[in-house]
């Protein structure tokens, strides 16, 4: 064997320093933004819509006059049900005027048992009658009052469903419009049964759990929140529970139905090693790091990898301790003690760290 097979190539490595560091436990999912309350803007009286006051998309407060129904007919029965009525109580005032002096006769014997009983009847013939008419009136007033449509909760109002001139009533197929409440929003999302307890037994306990979520791209964070409830059962059909969280969104950032990733923060683990995750190598049987010594040279070290702490920095659970020295980029191109320049990340030159690989295959002499 040649001399020069027996040379070490030094390979120019970036490297950083094993930290101490507080790590949240998270679980990530998938969720759905989802109005806190959504209300269907619909008329609860036949007729013809009238007029329609509302600006598509404006915010409305709960209370406002959103549109008008043609409530003509249920006026004309109003004023027919008052017209009965004011019979009706003329012939209970008579009928018992009558009753009393009939009573007075019954005492002298002067009427008998007979024309008493049916006075009485009488009267109370007409007092039945009084109560039908006056609920009558009530019902008219209600259905006038159904004319006058008025937000029922307060938020958002969608595209108008349904135009002046068109037939609506209870029964219709359209929405006049939609509101969603957005202030509070809440997002829904799924949490695996393996994960359950992670979630379940704290927030049953009262402990507030905190949820965050991002946008579609997970790199902006969106708001953050709290988790307000959990289903009762498991989805038989994905394995999942669906957890429910609320946010305040002041700022508007959520939109009903939008997608965004969620991350719930279930517990902390203290003073956990952190590194980036970029220095962990991975193979079928395992997960390593390299691991610069005082000699220069970087020897591989077996871990054991725990949750993220961001989207770059992972905890390592064995393997490590703060303050080592762990290669972060050019681990592709090192084996157990090779040796190491550490450099800058302006030093680094790619073109020596990517093709490592095959130098190592090359032969004697770099053939």
């Amino acid at each position: 064997m040649s001399a020069t097979s027996k040379v070490l190539i030094t390979i120019a490595v970036r490297t950083e320093l094993a930290t101490k560091e507080d790590v949240e436990l998270t679980i990530l999912a998938l969720g759905t933004v989802t109005a806190n309350q959504t209300s269907k803007v619909v008329s609860q009286v036949q007729g013809y819509l009238t007029d329609v006051l509302f600006k598509e998309g404006d915010f409305v407060n709960k209370g406002d006059l959103l549109a008008k129904v043609d409530t003509r007919q249920h006026e004309a029965s109003l004023k027919q049900y008052t017209g009965t009525l004011a019979q009706i109580k003329a012939n209970l005032a008579n009928a018992r005027s009558t009753l009393e002096r009939y009573q007075k006769l019954f005492k002298t014997d002067s009427v008998s048992r007979q024309t008493l009983d049916a006075q009485i009847a009488q009267v109370n013939a007409y007092e039945g009658n009084l109560k039908s008419v006056q609920g009558q009136i009530e019902s008219a007033k209600v259905s006038i009052s159904y004319g006058q449509i008025k937000a029922p909760i307060s938020g958002y109002i969608g595209i108008r469903g349904v135009d002046v001139g068109n037939l609506v009533g209870p029964s219709a197929t359209s929405a006049i419009a939609t509101i969603t409440e957005t202030t509070p929003i809440s997002v829904i999302f799924s949490v695996p049964q393996a994960s359950l307890s992670q979630a379940v037994a704290p927030f049953r306990a009262g402990e507030k759990l905190s949820v965050e979520v991002f946008d579609q791209d997970n790199r902006k964070r969106l708001a953050t929140g709290a988790v307000s409830a959990i289903d009762n059962q498991v989805d038989t059909a994905t394995g999942t529970v669906r957890v429910k969280a609320l946010f305040d969104n002041a700022d508007g950032a959520l939109f009903p139905n939008q997608f965004v990733n969620v991350r719930l923060v279930y517990g902390k683990m203290k003073d956990a090693v952190v590194i980036s995750s970029s220095a962990i190598q991975t193979t079928s049987s395992s997960q390593y790091v390299f691991v610069v010594k005082d000699d220069g040279k970087a020897y591989k070290r077996v871990i054991r990898q725990g949750p993220s702490k961001t989207t770059t920095r992972v905890a390592v659970l064995r393997g490590l301790q703060p303050g080592e020295q762990i290669v972060t980029v050019g681990a592709d191109s090192l084996s157990d003690g090779t040796p190491v320049n550490i450099v800058k990340e302006a030093q680094v030159d790619t073109s020596n760290i990517a093709p490592a690989g095959n130098r190592r295959r090359r032969g004697p002499g770099g053939r």
